[in-house]
Formats: C-alpha cells, sequence, structure tokens
C-alpha cells in the first residue's frame, strides 16, 4: 500500500474515531479467534488500538471445549441436556480453574503483549455477576418437569461499580462467565448472555459477538448485513435462525433492550474482524439494531 493510500485509510476512519470516542465496547470472545495463533494476535491488536483512540473496550470470552478437554483429561466424561453443560461441583471446580485461570489470564497476557491495560476477572470480584440457579424442563410448557443440571446459572443482576473504576483509569476488563449466587456459590453461565447483560449494564455503545460462521443467513443462503428486532423475529418464527445463533440473536435482542445502540454478530475467523467490522461501511457480519 502507498504512503498516500495509508492516509486514506486513516482519514476514512476518523469519522468513526470521532463518533466513538469515550463509547463503551463489550466484545464476546470466542470460537477460532479464541483457538488460532494468528487469529489470537490480531484479536490483540484490535481490541489495544480501540483503546488507544479513546474506545473502552470490555471482554468477555468462553471456554467450552477447553473445558471439555481437560475434564476428559481428567477422566471426567462432559454432558450436555438441550446444549447446557451439565456441572456438579467437581465439574465446577474445572469450570473455574479453566475458565478463571487458563483461559482468563492467557486473554489478559496476550492483550498485555500488545501494549493494552488488561486486568482479569470472573463474576466473583466485586460481585460484579450476581446469579440465579437456571431452571430447564423437559419441554416448553411451563408446568412440565423440572430438569436438574446443577451449577448452571443465568445472570441476575450486573454490578458495574468495578467496571467503572477499571475503565476509568484506562485498563481493559477481560470477565470469565461466572456468576454467584447469594449463598456465595459459583455458577456456570453462558458467555454470550453475560456479554449482553454487561453490555446493558454498561448502556454500550456496541455488542459484538465473534462467531465461526459470516452472520446470520435469510432462507437463501445469502448474509444479512443489517436487521432489526422484528426482522429477527420472522427469521426465528420461521426456522431460518436456529442451533447454536439462536442464544447469540437473543443476547442482541437483550442487550437492545436494556438500551445498547447496536449489536453485531461478527466472523472471528476473518484477520482483524473487529476494526473491519467497526470502521467500514459495509462491515464483515451482521449488525442487528432496535
Amino acid at each position: 500500500m502507498e504512503p498516500v493510500e495509508k492516509a486514506e485509510v486513516l482519514i476514512d476512519s476518523l469519522p468513526y474515531i470521532r463518533n466513538f470516542y469515550g463509547k463503551t465496547f463489550v466484545v464476546k470472545y470466542g470460537g477460532a479467534a479464541q483457538t488460532d495463533e494468528e487469529l489470537k494476535k490480531s484479536f490483540a491488536q484490535d481490541v489495544v488500538l480501540l483503546s488507544f483512540i479513546g474506545i473502552r473496550p470490555v471482554i468477555v470470552h468462553g471456554g467450552g471445549p477447553k473445558i471439555s478437554e481437560i475434564m476428559k483429561k481428567m477422566g471426567k466424561e462432559p454432558h450436555f441436556v438441550q446444549g447446557q453443560r451439565v456441572t456438579d461441583r467437581e465439574t465446577m471446580d474445572i469450570v473455574e480453574m479453566v475458565l478463571g485461570g487458563l483461559i482468563n489470564k492467557e486473554i489478559v497476557s496476550l492483550i498485555n503483549a500488545q501494549g493494552g491495560k488488561a486486568v482479569g476477572l470472573s463474576g466473583k470480584d466485586g460481585t460484579l455477576i450476581k446469579a440465579k440457579k437456571k431452571v430447564i424442563r423437559k419441554s416448553s410448557k411451563p408446568d412440565d418437569e423440572v430438569i436438574d443440571i446443577g451449577l448452571v446459572g443465568e445472570v441476575e443482576s450486573i454490578n458495574p461499580e468495578l467496571l467503572n473504576a477499571l475503565q476509568g483509569e484506562g485498563f481493559i476488563p477481560v470477565i470469565s462467565p461466572i456468576g454467584v449466587r447469594r449463598t456465595g456459590e459459583a455458577l456456570n453461565i453462558n458467555a454470550d448472555y453475560v456479554a449482553s447483560a454487561i453490555a446493558g449494564a454498561l448502556k454500550a455503545e456496541k455488542l459484538l459477538l465473534l462467531t465461526d460462521v459470516p452472520g446470520i443467513k435469510s432462507a437463501d443462503g445469502s448474509i444479512l448485513s443489517s436487521l432489526d428486532k422484528s426482522e429477527v423475529q420472522e427469521l426465528i418464527n420461521e426456522g431460518t435462525v436456529s442451533g447454536g445463533m439462536l442464544p447469540k440473536v437473543q443476547a442482541c435482542r437483550r442487550a437492545l433492550d436494556a438500551g445498547v445502540k447496536k449489536t453485531h454478530i461478527v466472523d472471528g475467523r476473518v484477520p482483524h474482524c473487529l476494526l473491519l467490522e467497526i470502521f467500514t461501511k459495509e462491515g464483515i457480519g451482521t449488525e442487528i439494531v432496535g
């Protein structure tokens, strides 16, 4: 790229930088972007660049495949019910070890290696994520039999005090999706829903969910670059949005209902996907607006 072309790229991004200065972006980090070494590096570079130009990134990460891998190494076979990991007390210890220790600190190190100021947290820190036990029933009927899947939770409330303090000092929070009950017991929570709840509590400008797909597809298989909540509901009703995409779409809708300006489902397999989605008109995924 010629020097003049580089200057033009920077000028093109100026309106976005100006509009987003001082705003909070919550990013759910997962999928291939969390396992491929080059994608890890480009993700960390994107996050640090956002921070340096005055945007306040907050990272929420998952780690399901790694949890299953460590469980098997420890002689414990993972079990799932309706997509939820059955989590007894021994499994919960592994979840906390993998999410709050191994994965969280790796992400913190990646960001700090690129010049950022990342700090690792779980929902236990500063009672950040207050949670309640998730109720799963055999069917969609509200009075059907409850299935006990153990220490699996859903967000009850977010206490943003600690995040506000860290952001005020220029730190980048990196959060593992572990909530805490009123009894002090830890609960394993879906990372998409944690990211959504945190974005809502912080009144974030954007919620960005990294996935391993190009975006939301229409019935004919084409990528939809922009949708509103009513259009999303139509896709759900007709079965076009289902499976693993459903919780991501639901997380986006919850965030919008809580006051987040825009939500994005982004292909994390593309290097520098955050910059491409945020600083280009076309973007590379699907945005869902209120």
